[in-house]
């Protein structure tokens, strides 16, 4: 697996990082259409998503380096390598929305409002992210069968890319792109759908969904990030399907009164 699309002497342009941004133009060109939309200026937009996807990045490094110290502590400087993969979308998630909360404030805007408008950008960035474990071949699954590949119908494409120092593996980054790609649709249908539902609503919908998906997949992962014997990504996921839920209750009584 080529994990470099071009190589000029010691300059090298990774899948990771490619995909990643790709994600990231997608979702911010959704994103504009939908603020337009809203009557919100794309001037307005592209000032809190400068500042947004920076932190995001930050935050999903920090994340993944606090929680997986070891490895850098040889050599620190290599924590800005973050071409070479690890980042926590958690960590992303956590940046971004302290930026969020501090960006809407300054310019007036209801939080609750901007981030119904970004989740469904956020969900598919990382549906398209994803691909860059792939090309690294790193956030897989334990070992499995070709046959069982097979039986549940992965491409071909993929099963050679998870063969591995001798083994086949889970294809988890594809389980969860999927999932992320459906949760995409399923955003943008309950958006149109309701169009007059309370801030916040699509934002809690996001947090469910992906947690739920993201618990599952998780425990298939090798390459989690534990607390003690926990799988951190796993009581995250737990603590923001809560959030959603409660967000979704709270939301619900408020339509009603």
């Amino acid at each position: 697996m080529n994990r470099t699309i071009l190589s000029i002497g010691n300059f090298h342009i990774y899948w990771y990082s490619v995909l990643i941004a790709t994600g990231i133009i997608i979702g911010l060109y959704l994103l504009m259409k939908e603020a337009s939309k809203q009557n919100i200026s794309k001037d307005t937009i592209i000032d809190i998503a400068f500042y947004t996807i920076i932190w995001g990045i930050i935050g999903a490094r920090i994340y993944y380096v606090i929680f997986n110290i070891k490895p850098y502590l040889s050599n620190p400087l290599s924590i800005l390598y973050v071409w070479e993969g690890g980042l926590a979308i958690y960590g992303g998630i956590i940046g971004g929305l302290i930026t969020l909360a501090y960006q809407t404030k300054k310019k007036n805007i209801a939080l609750g409002k901007l981030t119904d408008m970004i989740v469904p950008s956020l969900i598919l960035a990382q549906a398209i992210g994803r691909w860059g474990n792939f090309f690294n071949q790193e956030a897989h699954g334990g070992i499995v069968t070709l046959e069982f590949l097979k039986k549940i119908h992965i491409p071909n494409f993929i099963i050679k890319g998870m063969y591995i120092n001798g083994n086949y593996y889970h294809p988890t980054f594809f389980y969860e792109s999927l999932w992320c790609l459906l949760g995409f649709i399923l955003l943008v249908i309950i958006r149109r759908l309701l169009k007059n539902s309370k801030d916040g609503t699509l934002t809690f919908i996001y947090l469910i969904w992906y947690g739920i998906g993201r618990f599952f997949i998780e425990g298939l992962r090798t390459d989690s990030l534990y607390l003690g014997i926990f799988r951190i990504s796993q009581i995250v996921s737990i603590v923001i399907i809560i959030i959603g839920i409660i967000g979704l209750i709270y939301n619900k009584r408020k339509e009603a009164k």
